[in-house]
């Protein structure tokens, strides 16, 4: 398995995120309840772990749709990002919902994690076929 697009394609889905949860902190520290410093900002921010484990994450959906695309002959830019779209919408997107559903979250959380693993996905998806 190819290196490069997984790294690209992880990377890909993690920027997208920085830029997701960028354009929705305010209703995300909201919804989620995270703790917050003096400035409204998550108190842990500065802890490197969360911001690890998101990388290693998307790396992990990276590879294992790079595997999957390799099965399913998914080679173009198109096809890349409405499979991950479709991955991140119909798998992830549910999962999240099911658990944040019994854990009483708010269903904005629900939309706003939910989106990015959806769109993250698709970024994810998009890149992969361009190596």
């Amino acid at each position: 398995m190819p290196l490069l697009p997984i790294i690209a394609a992880g990377l890909a889905g993690w920027v997208f995120g920085a830029l997701w949860y960028g354009l929705f902190s305010k209703p995300w520290i909201a919804a989620s309840g995270v703790a917050t410093d003096a400035n409204g900002r998550p108190a842990n921010q500065k802890n490197p772990l969360p911001y690890a484990i998101s990388i290693i994450s998307a790396m992990i959906v990276a590879a294992t749709m790079s595997y999957a695309f390799n099965m399913l002959d998914i080679v173009t830019v198109g096809k890349g990002f409405t499979s991950g779209l479709g991955i991140g919408a119909c798998f992830a997107a549910p999962w999240l919902a099911t658990n944040y559903g019994f854990a009483g979250r708010p269903f904005k959380l629900t939309l706003i994690d939910a989106g990015y693993a959806t769109f993250g996905s698709a970024v994810i998806g998009a890149v992969i076929p361009m190596f």
